[in-house]
C-alpha cells in the first residue's frame, strides 16, 4: 500500500520546492526523481507507484524550471516567478541539491540514487559526481543542455554507478556524452523500439516501455 503526501522544503535561497513523497512499507526515502523541461512532479504520477510495488519509497520534486504534465502544476515555478527569480535550467540546480540534503536528513542518512530526466537527467550527472551523499545516478535522455558547462568532461571522474538511457535516436549521443566515464561504473540501456525523450519513457503509453522497466529495474536492484 502506498502512503501519498504533498510536503514542501526550502531550497537553498528559501524557495519553496513543492514535493510529493510515496512511501512503502515504512521504508526511507531512497530515490530522488526530477522532472524534464517545462514538466512537474507529474512527470512520475505513476512512475512512483511502480517503484513503490519495487519496495521503494521515493521523492518527486518541482523544479523551478519546468510548468505542468498530467494535470499537476509546478508549484516550486510558479513560486518563483511570483518572486521574480530566475527559472532558467541552472536555477533549477539549487532545488535538486537541496532535496538530496532534505531526504538525506530524513531517511537516516542513507545514501540516495537521483534520477533525472532531460535537463534534470544533465543536473543528476553534474551533482552526483563529487556528491557523497548520492550512491548512483539514473539519467534519462542527458545531454549538453547547458552554457558554459562541459558536461562530458565534468562527468569524467564518475566513480559510482550510472544508468542512461533515451529514445534510440538520442543513443549515439548519449554514448558519447558518457564516453570518458570508466566502462565498469556506467550502464546505458539502447532501446530496440523508437523509444522517447526523458523518463516518459516509463509511461505505459510509450511503446517498449516494459523493457526500459527492466534494465531501470536491473539498475536498482544492482545498488541495493
Amino acid at each position: 500500500l502506498t502512503e501519498k503526501k504533498t510536503i514542501t522544503f526550502p531550497s537553498k535561497d528559501g524557495l519553496p520546492i513543492t514535493t510529493d513523497i510515496y512511501i512503502t512499507k515504512e521504508r526511507p526515502i531512497s530515490i530522488l526523481l526530477c522532472h524534464q523541461a517545462g514538466y512537474s512532479r507529474g512527470e512520475y504520477i505513476n512512475t512512483a507507484v511502480e517503484l513503490t510495488k519495487l519496495g521503494y519509497s521515493v521523492m518527486a520534486i518541482d523544479q523551478r524550471s519546468g510548468n505542468k504534465v498530467n494535470n499537476i502544476k509546478n508549484e516550486t515555478k510558479l513560486a518563483a516567478s511570483k518572486k521574480g527569480l530566475g527559472v532558467a535550467y541552472l536555477d533549477a540546480k539549487q532545488d535538486i541539491e537541496a532535496a538530496i540534503e532534505y531526504v538525506f536528513k530524513h531517511n537516516g542518512r542513507k545514501k540516495i540514487i537521483l534520477v533525472g530526466s532531460s535537463y534534470s537527467a544533465s543536473l543528476a550527472l553534474l551533482i552526483g559526481v563529487n556528491n557523497s551523499k548520492i550512491k548512483g545516478v539514473a539519467a534519462f535522455s542527458p545531454g549538453e543542455y547547458f552554457k558554459g558547462i562541459n558536461i562530458n568532461k565534468s562527468i569524467s571522474a564518475y566513480k559510482k554507478p550510472i544508468y542512461v538511457t533515451s529514445s534510440l535516436n538520442e543513443s549515439e549521443r548519449v554514448k558519447t556524452l558518457i564516453n570518458k566515464i570508466d566502462s565498469s561504473f556506467s550502464t546505458q540501456f539502447i532501446p530496440n523500439v523508437k523509444g522517447i525523450h526523458g523518463s516518459r519513457a516509463l509511461w505505459k503509453t510509450t511503446k517498449g516501455y516494459k523493457t526500459y522497466w527492466s534494465s531501470f529495474n536491473n539498475f536498482l536492484a544492482s545498488l541495493k
